[in-house]
Formats: C-alpha cells, sequence, structure tokens
C-alpha cells in the first residue's frame, strides 16, 4: 500500500505538538487546529442537514413511490453506515484535509487518487447548488411575499425555479463571506445552527406524530404513483433518502483543524450519519401519518412544508419552518466549507490549475480564501439552469449525488484491494490515536464491511444515474436533462483527463528546459 505523501507536498516542521500527526505525511500545519469533537461532528451533520434535505425531496420521494418510499429509507441508512465504517478507520490512519482524495491517493496511487478527488469536489460545488435551493421548498411557506418572481411557488414551475435560483444566490453571497472570515465565527455559526436544526426536528417528530392521522401500516401502500410495481417506486424513491444521507466524511475534511482527529474523526463520521439517519426518518414517518391527506396532490407538491402548516397550524407549522431556513444556510455553509478543504488539499499538493493561488492559508484567519470564492461562484453559475428551465432542479439534485458516491467508491474499492492482499490490516494493527488506544478498526468484519459498501456504492450510483424519463424529463423534449447525470459526469472526466495530459506534458517541458 503506498504510504507516502503525494508530491510536491511541504516538508516543513509542523507549529505545535497537536500537529504531529500532519507533519508525519511531510505537510506543515496551517489550517488552525481549533474544532472540538462537537465541533467536527457538527461539520458532518450539518453537511447531511435532515431538515434540508428532506424538506427538499420528501415529496420527490412520495410522488414517484408513494407511502412505500419511507422503506427506501433505512436500506440506504445501512448502505452509507456500511461505507462510513470504511471512512471511519481511514480518518483514523489519514487525518488529513482533502479526506477522499487523500484516503484514496494512498491506498492506490495518485492518478486514481486525483481522479477521485476531482470527482468529489465537482460533486461537492453541485451540492452547494442543490442545497442553496432548498430554500424555495420552505421560504413561500412562510410568507406568499417571498415569492419575489411570478406567483407560483412550486420548484418545478418557471416561476418557482426562478425564484429559487435568486434566493440561491444570495445566499451562497452569505455562506461565501463567512467562509472567508474566520474559522472561529464558521465553527461557531455551525454549532448553533447544528443545535438549532436537532432541537427543531425533534420537535417536528414529537408534533408530528401527536398529530397522525393514520397508522404505520400506510408505510407498506405504494399509492397511485408507483406504476412501475413496488421494487420501481423503491428504487425511485431512494432517491430522497440517498441525497440526504452524504457528506458524512466531513469530519474527515476536517481533520486539520480538529482536536485529536485520530481519535475524534473516526467517531463523529459515524453518530453524524446514525444522528441524521435516525430523525430524517422519523420526520418521514411522521409526514406519512399526519398529513391531511394523501390523495389530494399537495404532498407530492408542497410536500413537509404543507404538513406542518396544515397539521400543525400556521403560527407552529411557519416557526418550525423557520427553523429550517437556518438549517438550510448553515447546510450550505458547511458543504461548500468541505470542497474549500478539498481544493485546497488538492492545490497544496500542486494538483490543480492555480495552485499556488487556491492553496495559500491567511494566517490571521486560518481560512483558504481563494477556494471559498471559487466555490461560491462556480455554484451560482450552476443555479442559473434553474432560470432556463424548472427541470435543472432535479437535474443538479441527482447529479450531486451521483457524483459524491462514485467518489466514495473509489475509496472503498481501492480499500477493499488492500484488505484483500493483507496490507490494511497489518498497519491498522500497529497504529494507536493521541489518547495511546489503537485505531479504530473493524477488525475481522472489514473484508464482509467493505465488500458490501462496494457493491452498495456502485449498485445505487447506477440506479441514480439511470436515465429515466419520466424522472428527468416528464414534460418531454429535453434530452439534455434526462441524460443530464450522465453528461455532467462524462464531461467532468474528460476535462480532469484533458488536465491531466496537460499538466504531464508542462511538467516534462520544464525538467528538460532546467536540464
Amino acid at each position: 500500500m503506498t504510504t507516502t505523501a503525494p508530491s510536491d507536498v511541504h516538508s516543513e516542521p509542523p507549529d505545535s505538538p497537536d500537529d504531529g500527526s500532519l507533519a508525519e505525511f511531510g505537510y506543515r500545519q496551517e489550517l488552525h487546529r481549533s474544532l472540538g469533537r462537537y465541533a467536527s461532528f457538527a461539520a458532518g451533520f450539518s453537511f447531511i442537514s435532515v431538515l434540508t434535505t428532506v424538506f427538499q425531496f420528501f415529496a420527490f420521494g412520495y410522488t414517484f413511490g408513494g407511502p412505500v418510499f419511507f422503506w427506501a429509507w433505512p436500506a440506504v441508512l445501512i448502505g452509507q453506515l456500511l461505507v462510513a465504517a470504511c471512512f471511519a478507520e481511514l480518518a483514523a490512519r489519514y487525518p488529513i484535509s482533502g479526506a477522499i482524495y487523500q484516503w484514496s491517493s494512498r491506498l492506490s496511487n495518485l492518478t486514481f487518487g486525483w481522479f477521485a478527488g476531482w470527482i468529489m469536489v465537482i460533486g461537492q460545488i453541485v451540492v452547494v447548488a442543490a442545497a442553496a435551493l432548498a430554500l424555495q421548498m420552505v421560504l413561500p411557506a412562510i410568507w406568499s411575499g417571498f415569492q419575489l418572481i411570478g406567483d407560483d411557488p412550486a420548484p418545478t414551475s418557471a416561476s418557482g425555479a426562478a425564484n429559487a435560483a435568486l434566493f440561491g444566490v444570495l445566499l451562497l453571497v452569505l455562506t461565501t463571506f463567512v467562509n472567508v472570515i474566520d474559522i472561529r465565527v464558521m465553527s461557531l455559526i455551525n454549532r448553533v445552527g447544528v443545535t438549532a436544526e436537532i432541537i427543531g426536528a425533534v420537535l417536528i417528530i414529537v408534533l408530528l406524530l401527536t398529530h397522525s392521522e393514520r397508522s404505520p401500516g400506510i408505510t407498506f401502500h405504494t399509492g397511485t404513483a408507483a406504476e412501475s410495481g413496488l421494487f420501481g417506486a423503491l428504487l425511485v424513491g431512494s432517491f430522497a433518502a440517498a441525497y440526504v444521507m452524504i457528506g458524512f466524511d466531513s469530519a474527515g475534511e476536517m481533520s486539520e483543524e480538529t482536536h485529536h482527529p485520530r481519535r475524534t474523526a473516526p467517531r463523529t463520521i459515524l453518530t453524524a450519519l446514525g444522528a441524521a439517519g435516525l430523525l430524517g426518518g422519523l420526520i418521514i414517518l411522521g409526514g406519512l401519518l399526519a398529513a391531511p391527506s394523501l390523495t389530494d396532490g399537495r404532498l407530492g407538491v408542497e410536500g413537509l412544508s404543507y404538513v406542518l402548516t396544515s397539521s400543525l397550524g400556521d403560527g407552529v407549522g411557519r416557526l418550525l419552518l423557520a427553523d429550517v431556513v437556518v438549517a438550510i444556510a448553515v447546510a450550505t455553509l458547511a458543504i461548500q466549507t468541505a470542497a474549500c478543504r478539498m481544493l485546497f488539499s488538492m492545490a497544496r499538493d500542486g494538483q490543480l490549475p492555480f495552485s499556488r493561488w487556491l492553496a495559500k492559508v491567511n494566517p490571521r484567519t486560518g481560512m483558504p480564501s481563494a477556494p471559498a470564492l471559487v466555490v461560491g461562484v462556480l455554484a451560482a453559475a450552476l443555479l442559473l439552469l434553474n432560470f432556463a428551465s424548472p427541470e435543472a432542479f432535479l437535474a443538479i439534485g441527482t447529479t450531486c449525488i451521483v457524483m459524491l458516491y462514485l467518489a466514495y467508491a473509489m475509496v472503498t474499492g481501492p480499500l477493499l484491494w488492500q484488505r484483500l492482499r493483507g496490507n490494511f490490516a497489518a498497519e491498522g494493527a500497529a497504529g494507536t490515536d493521541e489518547t495511546g488506544r489503537p485505531y479504530f478498526s473493524l477488525g475481522r468484519w472489514g473484508v464482509p464491511v467493505n465488500a458490501l459498501a462496494l457493491l452498495y456504492g456502485l449498485f445505487m450510483t447506477v440506479n441514480l444515474a439511470w436515465p429515466r424519463a419520466e424522472v428527468y424529463d416528464p414534460a418531454g423534449g429535453h434530452w439534455y436533462f434526462q441524460w443530464f447525470t450522465v453528461l455532467f459526469l462524462g464531461v467532468t472526466l474528460v476535462l480532469g483527463g484533458a488536465y491531466r495530459v496537460y499538466r504531464a506534458r508542462t511538467t516534462v517541458a520544464e525538467a528538460a528546459a532546467y536540464a
């Protein structure tokens, strides 16, 4: 197994005793190490952000799956916990920013790891845009005056899509600013936001379950929407769960800013996913049980916002929706932060265009400012697609899931190969974390858990990317939206490959010039 750091790294000594784990890999401490265990947990939980993502995709899941789409939730949670368990092992061994890129590079080779990082960072940028669009699912439900463009707030309508893009851009301006100010400010906002989200999620669950209109047995019904049968309903319904339960690796992304990362990150990766999975599943169940009607069509259009305001009353419902707005803002901030750390990590190794600029850290704030600007501008550019067509809302959402699932598989795949060769287990047995305890390890369960994680990830990648016309182009006539995910991934790989060829030729030319 490759154990040396990627090329072109710094080799200066660490700035403090707490940075020993980073110096081991040939890097010097530039990001400020100021995050504790709760802040690390918050990084992963806020990326997942159940209030953001469940509210954003509940209507979609119900439309295509009916009540039975609930059962896709525990299935996806189990699959993602398998992946998270593998990531927890890697977080203990490689506590470095740019987790997916770093892990994949060290388990395989720099070229393969570079593509994993490239796909991941592009996917993260798309996730930032998708999260920012979620405001449209909530703001008009709080007050009709938030519908500044047109009069139809549905995100699948022309006016709703345009309004979503407008608020999304405004949110990105705010999150970009915070990602430049200071790591302590960003962490404080993140922790406060996550606390508010957890409290809000628990309140929503309790209130919905106490206002139930039907029994849990309704979750075994496909409804009139599931025309493709039970299995087809679950496959499409799984989009909602798949979109929610990504980003738990963010605790690993923030390792260079976390105290005792070998001890902390593995546990916060698992607890963030576990907590989000439990809360999200109960919110979906509560929404199905408390909805005033399952057949009037509103649940498939307005989603959970309709359930809250109709079942709990306008006052309580809007107050809880305001909490969802906070969750959306914090989620967008956290996702942008994770993307910034990936850009920083790859640029620090000289693996991106304008690497010197992207790898620069402000010594006062401890923040890489340039990546924040790049992610903010590119995510805002993606939001402009919403002005072109309402179908862009779903295309952006599903594309980001596929990108992250594929990047995850580019880690679990090489990890399984190393396990089968006997390299990973031998290294894990010899390592200890900052407290002197052995690294987090799956032990004898490593191979079966890893194999299932890889198979699950590949299956879901194909399922999510499959160009279903009824999902991606329901109105017809927009073949590019039906194939948007496949085309976007293809363009990402082509651009990445072209850059790698260009960089290789430039490096050879420079070497010849100095010979």
